[in-house]
């Protein structure tokens, strides 16, 4: 009888090594997709409050549900309006983008002194003239925009100042458009309409050094196994004298920073009480701004600031917000 050939499926994903915690809180944007239209920003953050299940008629033709009721999982975000606090000109070339100048408004907001450095109320027509000039030359305008965690629960008053482009039209058009949001507020729902995907841009919730058995899922040995039980078997041959990448070993997990694509936003508005539990959300409390309520998980804990970006796979993707025929607002404190 022949040696019975055993199949083992590799344990883990090896797509996103190596496994380093993000550099910063916030998750970086590296791509902006290409829209259509009238300009708008193509992003806007809030700040993860928590879960809750809603009931709603499946609206999806090739299920085995479609036209019945169906118990969807919602994530619920607070998306305080954000500040644009400057605008900045960008030109293409040697192997990046490169800036040309930017403006910022005489309107700072005081609290964001507590990030930087603000300079004092001046006129800014000298810097808003020689931008204007460069309009030529540039091929992309982006708005600093800084949020305001005052209004929220997160506790916090520092505000994250970030960059976000000004998608659709040409750039002279973007450039007017961010001209005249200089100092105002945009709320989310100038951004983002019910019933439209969008990908969500966060860090994932940190869980320190784990071992392979947590951090990879491999089987632990037997009891009576040699020196370990939470380890791996075997980390390599004798020769070549070395250990593969792609062996399970210790290390970081979580903390990373991960895009989730094509997330509808079921419901989207100001009435606090609408989606707030009995008893407030866990880690968060109530709501005290606007929200925006996505239909699945997404990642990083409670209070994690989550950014929501145009989608990259299905662009302009929209769809009619589902009928929420119940919305779960019973106490998640678990008593």
């Amino acid at each position: 009888m022949g040696r019975r050939k055993r199949h083992a499926p590799k344990r883990g994903s090896l797509a996103y090594l190596p496994r380093g915690r993000a550099t910063d809180w916030i998750g970086r944007i590296r791509y902006w997709p290409e829209v259509k239209g009238d300009p708008r920003p193509l992003a806007f953050p809030g700040y993860k409050t928590g879960m809750t299940h809603l009931v709603t008629l499946d609206q999806r033709q090739a299920s085995l549900t479609f036209g019945k009721e169906v118990s969807v999982s919602v994530t619920v975000l607070e998306t305080p309006p954000m500040v644009v606090c400057g605008l900045r000109l960008y030109r293409r070339g040697g192997g990046g983008l490169h800036s040309l100048g930017e403006v910022w408004t005489t309107n700072i907001p005081k609290d964001l002194e507590r990030l930087l450095t603000t300079t004092k109320k001046s006129d800014n027509q000298e810097s808003l003239q020689k931008a204007e000039k460069l309009v030529g030359e540039a091929s992309e305008v982006r708005v600093i925009a800084a949020t305001q965690p005052r209004l929220t629960s997160v506790g916090r008053k520092k505000p994250h100042l970030m960059e976000i482009k000004i998608g659709g039209g040409n750039v002279k058009e973007q450039f007017e458009y961010g001209k005249n949001l200089l100092g105002k507020e945009i709320k989310s729902t100038d951004v983002f309409k019910e019933g439209s995907f969008v990908d969500v841009i966060a860090i994932t919730k940190g869980k320190g050094i784990q071992g392979p058995v947590k951090r990879w899922g491999v089987r632990k040995l037997h009891h009576k196994s040699r020196k370990t039980v939470r380890g791996v078997g075997s980390i390599g041959a004798w020769t070549p004298s070395s250990i593969m990448y792609s062996v399970p070993r210790a290390g970081q997990m979580g903390f990373f920073q991960r895009t989730e694509f094509n997330k509808q936003i079921v419901k989207a508005g100001e009435g606090k009480d609408e989606v707030t539990p009995s008893g407030g959300f866990l880690n968060y409390g109530n709501l005290r701004s606007q929200y925006v309520m996505l239909r699945g998980s997404v990642p990083g804990p409670a209070k994690r600031l989550v950014v929501m970006r145009t989608p990259a796979r299905a662009r302009e993707l929209h769809e009619a917000p589902p009928k929420i025929e119940y919305l779960s607002l019973e106490s998640k404190q678990g008593d």
